[in-house]
């Protein structure tokens, strides 16, 4: 039986790899650093910043395309927002966005898209609102989980919990219901027009019923 992983690797792949052509022809370059998003998204402790988070985003964003600046950003900053991801540390942001500069240099990108891409990578640890318009599209991609019908966000916070398991619900509860607070205290959780029609109010909807639950 193909599995749903099995259809989403080779659509991946295929963006990743189209992606480093512009810059490279190291074939074998191009196949180790996607190995190496590969990899690191398909961790045994990660259950929901996986390669399917990935394609959800990708799908997120092809969606808003035209809207977008600099594409090429975009999707260097999609493949490498999440490749550190460790539940017990606070800075996979920053050890994300340097592995990413690491990374793109390696394939010489030029400095401009870097930069932009570290400064996505970052934005995605407190998700507010940025002068860059790219970077509120990649923001509030990121976040169109919390607008899903209540079955998928269902499925998402469980997968959440999965990758906080070496923390008891006495100390997790407490910060969950922290993040979920931030959020519903939040204006506006979705900086762009186009996100924030879509999926803000089932957002607040979703937050509010996850809360109320714990």
């Amino acid at each position: 039986m193909i599995s749903l992983l099995d259809n989403l690797i080779p659509l991946l792949q295929q963006t990743f790899i189209q992606l480093l052509s512009s810059y490279t022809n190291n074939d074998t370059l191009v196949n180790k650093l996607w190995n190496e998003i590969e990899e690191n998204y398909s961790g045994k402790k990660r259950h929901y910043h996986t390669l399917q988070h990935l394609q959800h985003l990708l799908t997120q964003l092809q969606a808003v395309q035209a809207n977008i600046n600099n594409w090429n950003t975009i999707l260097f900053t999609l493949f490498y927002h999440d490749v550190i991801y460790h539940a017990s540390k606070s800075d996979n942001e920053e050890k994300s966005a340097a592995l990413a500069k690491e990374r793109m240099r390696e394939i010489g990108v030029e400095k401009q898209i870097v930069d932009a891409c570290i400064n996505q990578i970052l934005a995605t640890k407190s998700h507010t609102i940025s002068t860059n318009s790219d970077t509120n599209y990649f923001t509030d991609a990121d976040l169109s989980i919390l607008g899903q019908p209540w079955k998928i966000y269902e499925q998402y916070y469980k997968n959440v919990r999965k990758e906080y398991s070496i923390y008891p619900n006495i100390l997790y509860n407490p910060g969950r219901k922290k993040v979920l607070q931030h959020f519903l205290q939040m204006q506006r959780i979705f900086k762009t027009d186009y996100f924030y029609q879509q999926f803000e109010i089932k957002a607040r909807q979703n937050l509010q019923q996850e809360k109320d639950l714990l």
